[in-house]
């Protein structure tokens, strides 16, 4: 089988090598060294991020915030779980190829992992075209390339491409990759931008603050809009990353369908969640008072942004949210 080609190398982001090192640094370089709340970046204990998966001139200084909360030191395996955005199936699906080319350097697969979730029965494989087609596990790949290049020769990647689940589904596969996610030598990348907003994407949703009830605005509204649409687009969004943050499936799945906000990784953040619920560690009594929060996972979020600020309604946005997943050491 044939390596899976840098596909969107040349359009979504630069093809040259050292012209993408050079952005990719620059990006990580730009980052604080400690989140608004006084972590240390990077984080420790952190296992697991959420980074977007748009063009870099668009979202890779946001998703440098997930990226460099990362300690390299512990990762051997890297799972990329990605959105389908052209291809509706209702499983997860996996690779063929047996490594990944980037402008960097070629990212190989963990074939032994891959054949073991296969012989689950419950994956699908992807061919070729619907994997080089697919950008949501790309462009991850080389942001995964540099912050492990010290030691890129000894780690391997296990891409995985999510369906359009059903809340039972995630609560499925969250349970099948969960002891993957406690195995503190495994870094877990959930791909997703967030809001995408405007009559190009079919979603208008706007509400004059967090606690209203929301409308949608048509091309020629004449609707007195009291609150900026990209502050209603922010609110939205955020109200969506609070409930991420309390690792809560099922308030993830309700907001969702209230809001229908078009959050692409939606799956593969219910997978994430229900993976976190289903480790052996989690409380999930938020009422009891002995529990010690320093050994619950946590799921943080750190850096927001737009690739716009949506001020008409013929205007369009996409959202960017960056988070590190901590995970207590056992």
């Amino acid at each position: 089988m044939m390596s899976r080609s840098a596909y969107h190398a040349g359009s979504w982001y630069s093809e040259q090598g050292p012209r993408l090192n050079k952005e990719l640094t620059q990006w990580l370089d730009e980052v604080p060294p400690t989140t608004v709340d006084g972590v240390p970046i990077p984080v420790p204990g952190a296992r697991a991020i959420i980074a977007p998966h748009a063009g870099y001139s668009y979202s890779g200084p946001a998703a440098a915030f997930a990226y460099k909360s990362i300690n390299p030191d512990f990762v051997k395996r890297v799972f990329i779980l990605g959105p389908s955005h052209h291809v509706r199936f209702s499983q997860c699906a996996l690779s063929q190829c047996p490594q990944y080319e980037t402008p960097l350097g070629n990212l190989i697969l963990d074939t032994e992992i891959i054949e073991e979730l296969k012989q689950t029965g419950h994956f699908e494989i992807m061919s070729q075209d619907i994997d080089e087609e697919e950008h949501s596990i790309e462009m991850h790949l080389p942001y995964t390339y540099k912050i492990l290049e010290s030691k890129i020769d000894s780690i391997k990647i296990v891409p995985v491409l999510v369906g359009s689940l059903t809340a039972d589904k995630e609560m499925f596969y969250g349970k099948l990759f969960a002891p993957y996610l406690a195995d503190p030598s495994n870094l877990f990348i959930i791909s997703s931008d967030f809001c995408h907003w405007g009559h190009r994407f079919s979603y208008t949703y706007y509400s004059a603050s967090p606690d209203s009830d929301g409308i949608y605005l048509s091309r020629r509204s004449d609707t007195s809009l009291t609150t900026p649409i990209y502050k209603s687009i922010e609110n939205l969004d955020r109200k969506g990353m609070d409930i991420i943050e309390k690792i809560n499936h099922k308030e993830f799945t309700s907001y969702l369908a209230k809001t229908k906000n078009t959050i692409c990784g939606r799956h593969p953040i219910g997978v994430l969640l229900c993976a976190i619920n289903a480790l052996p560690n989690h409380n999930n009594n938020k009422n009891d008072s002995v529990v010690d929060e320093s050994q619950q996972p946590k799921i943080r979020f750190i850096h927001y942004a737009q690739s716009s600020h949506v001020k008409h309604e013929g205007d369009s946005s996409v959202s960017y949210a960056s988070a590190y997943v901590y995970l207590p050491q056992k």
